[in-house]
């Protein structure tokens, strides 16, 4: 298919339906070109070129290009569609959802954060996915699609055996939904990547830690997890690693912006001790403070830890709880992110953390966090690396970037992440 080809016939299928032509969507199929992989990236917030966001009269058009098109076959060879940060409603997603029910489609990655779906678009999405055998990411994170578009989807989830990767945060999903992902999720198998951070749970009673407990004892799949913005306080703490004690797949957990003080830190330090997967904690915007910050100091350094990544920024820990941090760094080989920024770095722990990073211990680009020495003192600055926001991926063939074969002896170290880098390698050369 040639560039001229695929432009030129989306600019004839506006003519047609009589929308007006995007420039933006115009000068992304300009440089489309049918590879065997490719990502269609159509991002509403494109910087530094303004851009033209897409609505549902541009979706028809795309989707219709795209179907339609006497090429398309070649172009869908493990393609990924990024829509996000558009303004997409529930009218646009009956368009994608087009793209999911062709039998030639091969779409792999459908990312649709940030965009105006509710939840009747979720119900959409949801039936098309039942029968859908190719779709391995779906993104819905910042749709107010609310609990009974969850309810859709966590159905959809019991007979759907091809998604590997479902983001939900900021959906306005509540204590139903929750729970219900959480019991599909004890007989999928499929699913490695899950996202449900920032429900909107009134009950204090933390019952979905119960759920989300019980499903992580059975589940064997689930390499990443989000549970960030839960309200969790130590009761959910300790729920949850009681059933990570039974748990041999999770290998990243999230658990930004809790309520999870230092008693509830301690079940997850114990945790830690014996648990030989997990490898990415985030334990950012908590209040685990010294006592806390020492009970995973102790897990750090104990023999045999596998925790690779660990952010406890904003925990309001103070001298004690880092140094003992930076001491179990030169114990410990393996953790080798630590994330410390918005503590109370005082001047020892700036130079024990400036001595990690000197030495090599700890590589500039695997902190948040810069010594530099004024006055003969040694101070510590915010450098803007943080904790990789994703773990688990799918490369551009479609297949699993996980360590999931570690057990088989393949290699599973690391590359660097920060904040602002995306996860999917679904991207366009």
């Amino acid at each position: 298919m040639s560039r001229e080809n695929m432009s030129e016939f989306y600019a004839a299928v506006c003519a047609e339906h009589e929308i007006e032509i995007n420039p933006h969507v115009l000068h992304v199929l300009e440089k489309t070109t049918g590879t065997d992989s490719v990502t269609i990236e159509l991002r509403g917030n494109n910087r530094p070129r303004d851009v033209q966001r897409l609505d549902d009269g541009d979706v028809l058009a795309l989707s219709k290009c795209l179907r339609n098109h006497t090429s398309v076959t070649v172009l869908f060879v493990s393609t990924g569609l990024d829509v996000s940060y558009n303004n997409i409603t529930d009218e646009g997603v009956g368009h994608l959802v087009d793209l999911l029910q062709e039998d030639s489609s091969s779409l792999r990655s459908l990312d649709l954060m940030f965009n105006d779906i509710r939840r009747d678009g979720a119900e959409v999405l949801a039936k098309s996915l039942q029968c859908n055998s190719t779709l391995l990411s779906l993104r819905l994170s910042n749709n107010k699609i609310e609990n009974s578009g969850a309810m859709h989807l966590a159905s959809m989830l019991q007979v759907n055996s091809t998604l590997r990767e479902l983001e939900l945060a900021h959906c306005d999903l509540d204590t139903q939904s929750v729970i219900a992902f959480s019991i599909v999720l004890k007989s999928n198998q499929t699913l490695r990547s899950v996202d449900i951070s920032r429900p909107l749970l009134f009950s204090h009673q933390e019952e979905w830690a119960v759920h989300v407990s019980e499903m992580l004892a059975v589940n064997s799949s689930l390499v990443e997890l989000h549970l960030g913005k839960m309200e969790m306080t130590d009761t959910g703490m300790e729920r949850l690693t009681g059933g990570l004690r039974l748990n041999g797949s999770l290998r990243y957990l999230d658990l930004r912006c809790n309520r999870v003080t230092r008693d509830g830190v301690r079940h997850l330090a114990d945790l830690l001790k014996k648990n030989r997967t997990l490898e990415v904690v985030d334990l950012s915007s908590n209040w685990i403070e010294d006592e806390g910050g020492v009970y995973l100091s102790e897990a750090v350094a104990w023999p045999g830890c596998v925790l690779r990544e660990l952010s406890v920024s904003g925990n309001n820990i103070r001298t004690a709880g880092l140094l003992s941090l930076a001491h179990a760094l030169t114990v410990n080989t393996t953790l080798n992110h630590v994330y410390i920024w918005g503590n109370h770095l005082e001047e020892p722990v700036c130079q024990a953390f400036g001595e990690l990073i000197a030495s090599g211990r700890l590589p500039p680009e695997q902190t948040d966090v810069s010594a530099y020495e004024a006055d003969g003192r040694v101070f510590l600055a915010e450098v803007f690396h943080s904790l990789r926001r994703r773990y688990y991926g799918t490369n551009s063939f479609g297949t699993d970037t996980c360590p999931a074969d570690e057990a088989a002896g393949h290699d599973s170290s690391f590359t660097p992440h920060v904040e602002s880098r995306r996860h999917v390698s679904l991207q366009s050369s």
